[in-house]
């Protein structure tokens, strides 16, 4: 059973940065992917990026051209990479993993952005 664990969240000031990290631990063999989601307080929980087996990769509308996703194969870790943050950005952010027909849930790791 795959474990994944967050780190990275905080307080910042809107139009600073942060840079969140996502470590699986356990086999990501034959994973389909591994992206970043969030919830705000009141919403529901949204896709930010994703990084797919191959590496390509998708961001919400919202977030293109500030947040960057990427991976370290050898170091089994996903970082998300948020620039230019608005206080709209301010969530609890999940990491995930995805091996079809499963999805395995960090345990969120919380980003607030002041206005």
């Amino acid at each position: 059973q795959v474990q994944l664990v967050e780190s990275g969240g905080g307080l910042v000031q809107a139009g600073g940065s942060l840079r969140l990290s996502c470590t699986a631990f356990g086999s990501i063999f034959g994973i389909d992917g591994m992206g970043w989601y969030r919830q705000a307080p009141g919403k529901q929980r949204e896709l930010v990026a994703r990084i797919i087996a191959g590496s390509s990769t998708n961001y919400a509308d919202s977030v293109k051209g500030r947040f960057t996703i990427s991976g370290d194969h050898a170091k089994n870790t996903v970082y998300l990479q948020m620039n230019s943050l608005k206080p709209e950005d301010t969530g609890d952010y999940y990491c995930s993993l995805s091996r079809a027909p499963l999805t395995v849930w960090g345990q969120g790791t919380q980003v607030t952005v002041s206005s």
